[in-house]
C-alpha cells in the first residue's frame, strides 16, 4: 500500500519523466544550430541554455511539491505604506502635474508624427510609442504599480471636461448607461489586438522589417482618443478606465505584480505577486494575458522560424495578383492568428489535463483560475524579446530626438543632437543572459502561482500536485518556445 508521503513523490516522478521525454524529444539537429548570440560572444553551449531552462523549471516544480504546502499569495491584504508617503506621493499637485505631462506628451506624439519626418528612427513619435511609452510603461507598472493612471492623458482630459460640464450643470452628470458585467475587460483586448496589428502587421515594409510609420502612430492615436472619450462619455471615466481602456487594462495587468498599489487615496503595500490573484476577476482578462503573450511570439516567429512561411504565402497572393503592401499586410495577419492560436492551443491543453483531479470544474472555469499565473509569462516574452531593443533606443530617444523631435535636423534644444546609438555599450554575452534569465525567471513565478491557486482550490497538496503537472507541461512548452524563438531570431 502506498503511503501518504509517498503519494507526494508520484506527481514528481511523473515530473521527472516529462521532463527527460522532453530532452530527449528535443531535436539534436535543431539544437545544434541553436545561436542566440554570435558563437564566439557565447558564455556557455548554446545547448546547455535549452536543457538548463529545462532543469530549472523542474527542479522549481519538484521544490513547490515538496516544500510548498500552504498558500502563500491568496487572499493576502496590503497595507497602508504610511500617512507622510501618501500624501507626498497622491495628491492633488502631483495628480495635476502627472496628467498635464501625460497630455503634453499625447500632444507632441500627435504633432511630430504628422509634422515630423517620415523616418520613424529620426522622429519622436516612432521611438516613443512602440519602445519608450509600450515597453517603458511595464517596467514601471510592475516597479512602482499602475503608475499609468495618473498619467494618463484620456482619464486627465474627461475629467476636466466632466468638470467644466458639472459647473454649468450645477452637478455631476451620471453616466448614460451601466457598464454590462459581461462585457468586462473584452474592449481592452480588442484595444490590444488592434495595437498589435499596426505595430507588427500594417507596420511591416519588409521581411523582418517593422517600422510604423510616425504618421500613422499620431492617427492612430486620434482615432483611439476619440473611441476612449466615446466610451467614457457613454459608461462612465472611472468605469472605462477600469475595464474597457486598452493601455490602463495592458498596464495595469503587469501592475498586478507590483508590491505598491494606490487605493482610495493611500498607497500601499502588499506582498509582490499578490496583486495578481485577483486581478483576472472581470471578463476577457485571460483572453489579455493569451494575446499579450501571442502577440511577442509572433513577433519573435516572424523574424525566424515564421519567416519562410510568411514568404510562401506572400507569394501566393501576389500570384493571385495583389499588390506587395497588400500581399504582406495580409500573411503576416494569417500568421499572427495562427501565433495567438497556437499560445492558446497550450495553455488550453495543459487546462484540460488539470481536469484529471476533478471533473466539477469545467476548462473555463480552470482556464480563468489559472490566468493571472501566465501575467510572469507575458513579462519574460517582453524582456526577453525586447531587452535590447529598449535599450539601445533610449540613448536615441534620451539623445537626438530629445532634441530635435520632429527629425528635420534644424533644432538641437538641449545640445544633444550629436548624440547617437553606441551599439557597443551592451554586450552580446549579456543579452543572452538577460534572455536566459528572463525566460527561466517568468516561469518559474507562474509555476509559483499556479502552485499556490492549485492549493487554495482542491486544498490538499496532492490534488495540487497532480494538477500542476499539467502547468509545468506547459511551462515547459512555453520556455522552449521562448528560447527557441530567440534563437531563430538571432541566428
Amino acid at each position: 500500500m502506498i503511503t501518504g508521503t509517498a503519494r507526494r513523490f508520484v506527481p514528481v516522478a511523473a515530473a521527472v519523466l516529462l521532463t527527460v521525454a522532453a530532452a530527449l524529444a528535443l531535436p539534436q539537429t535543431a539544437l545544434a544550430h541553436v545561436s542566440l548570440v554570435p558563437r564566439e560572444d557565447l558564455p556557455l553551449p548554446e545547448w546547455l541554455f535549452i536543457y538548463g531552462a529545462l532543469i530549472i523549471v523542474v527542479v522549481s516544480f519538484v521544490g513547490l511539491l515538496l516544500g510548498w504546502h500552504r498558500t502563500r499569495f491568496e487572499d493576502i491584504e496590503s497595507r497602508p505604506a504610511g500617512e507622510r508617503v501618501s500624501r507626498l506621493v497622491l495628491n492633488p499637485v502631483t495628480e495635476v502635474l502627472a496628467g498635464l505631462i501625460g497630455v503634453a506628451l499625447t500632444v507632441l506624439v500627435v504633432y511630430a508624427g504628422l509634422e515630423g519626418t517620415e523616418a520613424a528612427a529620426r522622429n519622436f513619435t516612432g521611438v516613443f510609442i512602440p519602445v519608450t511609452f509600450a515597453l517603458g510603461t511595464v517596467v514601471l507598472s510592475v516597479l512602482f504599480g499602475d503608475v499609468f493612471r495618473a498619467f494618463n492623458p484620456w482619464r486627465a482630459i474627461a475629467r476636466v471636461v466632466s468638470g467644466g460640464l458639472a459647473l454649468i450643470a450645477g452637478q455631476r452628470l451620471p453616466a448614460p448607461l451601466p457598464y454590462p458585467n459581461w462585457l468586462g475587460r473584452w474592449p481592452a483586448v480588442a484595444g490590444l489586438l488592434g495595437y498589435l496589428f499596426l505595430e507588427l502587421v500594417w507596420g511591416q515594409t519588409g521581411f523582418g522589417l517593422v517600422a510604423l510609420s510616425p504618421r500613422d502612430i499620431a492617427i492612430a492615436t486620434l482615432v483611439y482618443s476619440a473611441i476612449t472619450f466615446t466610451g467614457m462619455g457613454l459608461f462612465g471615466i472611472e468605469k472605462w478606465i477600469d475595464r474597457g481602456e486598452t493601455f490602463s487594462q495592458y498596464f495595469g495587468m503587469f501592475a498586478s505584480l507590483s508590491p505598491l498599489e494606490a487605493r482610495d487615496g493611500v498607497l500601499r503595500l502588499r506582498k509582490p505577486l499578490s496583486g495578481a490573484t485577483k486581478w483576472a476577476l472581470p471578463a476577457g482578462s485571460l483572453a489579455l494575458v493569451l494575446v499579450a503573450i501571442g502577440g511577442t511570439t509572433f513577433d519573435g516567429a516572424q523574424e525566424g522560424v515564421l519567416k519562410d512561411g510568411i514568404e510562401s504565402l506572400f507569394q501566393t497572393f501576389q500570384d493571385w495578383g495583389w499588390s506587395p503592401t497588400a500581399a504582406l499586410r495580409t500573411a503576416n495577419s494569417i500568421f499572427l492568428v495562427v501565433s495567438m492560436a497556437a499560445v492558446a492551443a497550450i495553455f488550453w491543453v495543459g487546462i484540460l489535463g488539470m481536469r484529471i483531479v476533478e471533473r466539477k470544474r469545467g476548462a473555463l472555469e480552470l482556464g480563468r483560475l489559472f490566468a493571472h499565473a501566465f501575467i510572469p509569462i507575458a513579462l519574460a516574452y517582453l524582456v526577453a524579446h525586447y531587452f535590447s531593443y529598449f535599450y539601445l533606443l533610449q540613448q536615441a530617444q534620451f539623445g537626438y530626438l530629445l532634441s530635435d523631435p520632429l527629425g528635420t535636423g534644424t533644432t538641437d534644444l538641449f545640445g544633444t543632437l550629436d548624440n547617437g546609438i553606441d551599439l557597443s555599450s551592451i554586450s552580446a554575452g549579456l543579452v543572452q543572459w538577460v534572455q536566459f534569465g528572463a525566460i527561466v525567471t517568468g516561469h518559474v513565478v507562474a509555476l509559483a502561482l499556479g502552485h499556490d491557486r492549485a492549493l487554495k482550490i482542491w486544498g490538499n497538496t496532492r490534488d495540487a500536485a497532480w494538477s500542476q503537472v499539467w502547468m509545468l507541461v506547459m511551462m515547459m512548452f512555453f520556455s522552449v518556445l521562448g528560447l527557441y524563438l530567440l534563437s531563430q531570431a538571432n541566428a
